[in-house]
């Protein structure tokens, strides 16, 4: 006779097992028909689990997360079977749950045309209204091999014979449909209430660019009309805002296959660049970082010692010469360490701060690259603490106020703190690691944030915290990063001498805050979509004249405004105002200065900003004063007068 304990500490008891959708129906009518799923002791179970025993019940919907995650595994589901239902031939892969959506991976022996997309999408529609039983079953190993051989389905029977272990296998069928999965899915197909195909693309067969390309399918569900349709908004916003469209629009970048994963910068993306690199460098030597360089190509052997050879190889570019294999530098890490290996140092020195604006490279496969996003070559706000185990608390916190100064330059306000603990492997004592998971909890409570907790995802080394920002369309970006190391400097032989004359091992702090300039500065691009507050705009001012009879004056306001310091281009062709108006509002710079007879008798200007604000007539000095008050003000949303 179970009884049953539901989240508000309410008990039911039932004279026999029941199942997790007859507790909802026992609870109401209304909740059992909003069940996708249960919580039993914590775990996620089919509506069809039995409960047999006292245990700890929630009835998962779709207003829960849990629920929507769930609705859109199964709505993955969904569309491989109505995949199969159009196209007979198409083998089904595997079809994860991604961020507000889905995919599958399908063989088959054409690509998917928009017009295919759209008849599956229907077809996903007409089994939806056959409301089709989703049943759970188990089969031993060889009874789901040759299952699946039988159908045809040679990439689940691969899929099937590297599961290690002998355990049976849990499937899930709908109809016609039955798919290897863990579960839990939805009672029915008549659960769901609103989805959309989104695109397909490319993608190889386990992400090994040596083996067959198949078609990745993306979808999305959602509980409701209005949340898709919000979403498809989302989603379009982000199209428009997307950096690969906005770097060729306003001439930034550009990539070509002669060098993959590579940015070609041009002069106004390389101006942008420029800026965050000298801003960096300046609040780094503010804060007693010391600047050096280390070379780009190294020895393969300093890779092995540093264990980044087994763990990191298949990511790392290597060259040939002078009968030695060097790699180019996917990381500064080791090199650092060998600049602090060179001369004694004491305690006194520590902590010593480096920071490296490093050139690196990682062979990423081609699938995988994303515009600035991800790349094969790019440079890291590279930065490494060296220090005492007392000292890492207090160090964790100043970079922690430095990072979020500077993210907040940037115009983000919302960071997002996870502390990753020590993993089941790893190396170093019980002890040591308390020590650093503590210091770095210390840290985290004294700036008074909220933090969430991530057991088990510390790096083999030391914990770490991640730092994560929330762009202007809610989009988590991890950027910053800080790492506790024991192990590297061992391995390296990093000493200092001890306040009692001994040899000791420094500890190792890693540290980004940007991350990579190049992703960066992509994600700046996307959540200011291209339209850079004023400081970081690679032109600050256009100076446009309505005739020629003002072209001294503009290039005199333009020689004045130059002296200022201010970054400032001229447009003195023969075109209507209008049209240059709207050509430098589309390239988004911020102020738009015209000129005509009236303004040159006045010794004035007429301002304009990019997003169409009539400033009307001001005195040159005057404009000065606003362009270095907007400039002196960053990217801060408080205080960001610039649109």
């Amino acid at each position: 006779m179970p009884q049953v304990t539901l989240p508000d500490g309410s008990k039911r008891d039932y004279k026999d097992p029941v199942t997790v959708a007859q507790i909802a129906q026992s609870i109401g009518a209304g909740l059992a028909k909003a069940a996708l799923a249960g919580r039993v002791d914590g775990e996620l179970v089919d509506t069809s689990y039995l409960v047999g025993s006292d245990a700890d019940i929630a009835i998962v919907t779709e207003r829960d997360d849990d629920g929507i995650e769930i609705l859109r595994h199964s709505c993955a589901h969904l569309m491989a079977q109505a995949v199969q239902r159009l196209f007979p031939k198409a083998q089904v892969t595997i079809g994860p749950v991604i961020e507000d959506g889905f995919f599958y991976d399908f063989a088959f022996e054409r690509t998917f045309t928009p017009e295919d997309l759209a008849a599956i999408e229907r077809t996903m529609g007409v089994i939806v209204k056959e409301n089709l039983d989703v049943e759970r079953s188990v089969l031993a190993r060889k009874e789901a091999i040759a299952l699946f051989k039988e159908m045809g389905e040679d990439y689940k029977v691969e899929i099937i014979e590297s599961i290690p272990g002998e355990e049976d296998l849990s499937f899930y069928r709908q109809g016609e449909f039955i798919d290897l999965c863990r579960g839990p899915h939805v009672p029915n197909t008549g659960k769901f209430k609103a989805f959309k195909l989104t695109n397909v693309a490319g993608a190889y067969w386990r992400g090994d660019s040596e083996k067959e390309m198949l078609q990745r399918v993306y979808g999305t569900a959602w509980a409701s009309k209005k949340d898709l349709e919000l979403y498809l908004e989302r989603l379009e916003e982000a199209e428009k805002r997307d950096h690969r469209k906005l770097g060729k629009q306003l001439g930034l970048f550009h990539f070509q296959e002669e060098a993959p994963g590579m940015a070609f910068w041009h002069p106004k993306g390389w101006k942008i660049y420029q800026i965050v690199r000298d801003y960096m460098q300046k609040v780094q030597n503010e804060n007693k970082y010391q600047e050096i360089s280390t070379p780009q190509l190294v020895d393969f052997t300093l890779w092995e010692k540093s264990g980044h050879a087994s763990k990191f190889s298949e990511e790392m570019f290597s060259v040939e010469s002078d009968n030695r294999t060097y790699a180019l530098k996917p990381m500064n890490c080791p090199c650092h360490i060998q600049v602090f290996n060179q001369g004694l140092k004491s305690y006194r020195d520590l902590p010593l701060r480096m920071a490296e604006f490093g050139s690196c490279h990682r062979y990423e496969p081609s699938g995988s690259m994303h515009g600035l996003m991800r790349v094969r070559s790019f440079v890291q706000d590279d930065g490494h603490i060296f220090c005492t185990e007392e000292q890492i608390q207090s160090e964790v916190a100043d970079f922690m106020e430095l990072l979020l100064a500077i993210y907040r330059d940037f115009g983000f306000d919302e960071v997002i703190l996870r502390l990753s603990t020590r993993p089941e492997k790893r190396v170093g004592s019980d002890e040591l690691w308390d020590k650093a998971e503590q210091a770095l909890k210390d840290a985290l409570i004294a700036k008074g944030l909220p933090w969430e907790l991530v057991p088990g995802e510390g790096a083999f080394y030391g914990p770490k915290i991640e730092y994560s920002l929330k762009d202007c369309m809610g989009r988590i970006q991890q950027c910053g990063t800080i790492q506790v190391d024991f192990v590297l400097p061992e391995r390296l032989g990093a000493q200092y001498i001890a306040e009692d004359s001994s040899r000791k091992t420094p500890v190792m702090l890693h540290r980004a805050i940007l991350g990579s300039f190049e992703r960066f500065i992509g994600v700046l691009i996307e959540h200011y979509s291209g339209a850079m507050p004023t400081w970081l705009a690679p032109e600050q001012v256009i100076i446009l004249n309505i005739t020629d009879k003002q072209s001294e004056y503009c290039l005199n306001l333009q020689e004045t405004l130059k002296n200022k310091g201010f970054r400032v281009a001229i447009d003195l062709r023969n075109e209507k105002i209008g049209f240059k108006i709207r050509e430098h509002t589309l390239q988004k710079v911020p102020y738009l200065l015209i000129v005509g007879d009236k303004e040159v008798e006045s010794g004035s200007v007429a301002v304009r900003k990019r997003n169409g604000e009539d400033l009307g007539a001001q005195k040159i000095d005057d404009l000065c004063t606003r362009l270095a008050q907007d400039v002196a003000n960053f990217g801060r949303s408080d205080n960001n007068q610039n649109s």
